[in-house]
């Protein structure tokens, strides 16, 4: 049996909120525009993003408690649907990709994908897995026919810590910019902040983890509220919830600060703030900043590693301040404030159209 020509396979852990599962979301549906068949293979399929997956692509899901218990299946879908190609994402959902491949012993092109800056998302790992993943990548990545960075800064960081050459690593940028993006930032809002009058709304969003950092966003966001009337909205879950509240209550902000959790449709929101705020300690390539300023929503970012010197082009485009600096933070938020001027700017660079053709490149499709 050769393999199939026009099927593609996209490995993932879950759906779950996060930027990396947008990305394949998007790349899929890209690619079944094309005319190609396409198969999302999930260690298990859950998460709020499955009811945005097209209907021309085909859920495979593996029923897995944890990505690694997913080998034994991910080798049977191997063995038994040859795809073209095999595109993963996350760093221990593409190292069970490679052994997958490996122990298939199939002809199917395996091309990974990082999404982060992986040395600091390391160093920070809670689990024993986490910390060992430079060993991981080190030992088998390089079985990998091609690995795609998302930024210069994520390529930079894995040649420092991966035994790969050079031309192996492709950086790529995510496809953020659709047409649907513009689309859903034209929704109505119904949340009472937005309605004409009110104070301005400062914007954050991402998923409640050590790595995005809004204590500090939440923390600048009460220097600022000392000086002028201004509202805080987070929007996002995850297991930092808990934490993120108790601090709110400290701070004496309940009814400056809100956190709704994950929203479907985070555009319509982004589109009527008044100034966006990425507040990251570490990123791999931030797609809501590019997201923000495609809408022409002023913005302010840490200058974190990586990906935001690089989409906001040295600052140019937005202030950049350093990572985890709550007074440089608050000045930024107030003088955007301040400015209030608002610029749209075309990112052909990040549009689902140039995504696609560089990974089906790299897929070896086109």
């Amino acid at each position: 049996m050769s393999e199939k020509d026009d099927k593609l396979a996209i490995f993932l852990p879950s759906l779950r909120g996060g930027g990396a599962e947008r990305v394949m979301v998007n790349l899929a549906r890209g690619f079944v525009e094309r005319g190609l068949q396409v198969d999302l293979v999930l260690a298990k399929a859950e998460g709020p993003y499955l009811s945005q997956v097209p209907q021309s692509v085909r859920v495979v899901d593996l029923k897995s408690k944890r990505v690694l218990y997913s080998l034994p299946g991910l080798v049977r879908y191997l063995r038994m649907e040859r795809p073209k190609a095999l595109l993963s994402a996350m760093d221990h959902a593409n190292v069970v990709a490679l052994w997958a491949k490996k122990l298939a012993r199939v002809p199917t092109r395996v091309v990974v994908s990082v999404h982060s800056t992986t040395s600091i998302a390391t160093k920070r790992a809670k689990n024993m897995r986490g910390r060992m993943m430079p060993l991981f990548i080190r030992k088998f990545y390089p079985w990998a026919d091609a690995v795609v960075a998302v930024s210069k800064g994520v390529a930079e960081d894995l040649l420092k810590i991966a035994d790969l050459p050079k031309e192996k690593i492709r950086v790529i940028y995510n496809p953020v910019i659709t047409p649907e993006l513009f689309a859903k930032a034209e929704e109505p809002v119904d949340h009472p902040w937005f309605r004409p009058g009110e104070p301005p709304v400062i914007l954050g969003i991402g998923r409640l983890t050590e790595a995005k950092d809004f204590p500090t966003l939440i923390r600048a966001f009460a220097l600022v509220r000392k000086e002028r009337p201004a509202r805080l909205m987070i929007l996002g879950e995850g297991e930092e919830r808990p934490k993120l509240e108790a601090l709110v209550r400290e701070l004496g902000l309940e009814k400056d600060v809100a956190l709704p959790g994950f929203v479907d449709n985070p555009y319509k929101y982004m589109k009527r703030a008044a100034v966006f705020v990425l507040s990251s300690r570490w990123e791999g390539l931030p797609t809501v900043l590019i997201e923000a300023l495609a809408l022409g929503i002023p913005v302010v970012s840490t200058d974190c590693p990586s990906g935001p010197r690089e989409i906001l082009e040295n600052g140019k485009l937005g202030k950049l301040v350093p990572a985890g600096n709550v007074k440089a933070l608050a000045s930024a938020i107030a003088g955007t404030l301040a400015e209030n001027t608002r610029q749209t700017t075309s990112y052909d660079t990040y549009t689902l159209d140039t995504a696609v053709k560089r990974y089906l490149e790299v897929l070896g499709v086109l």
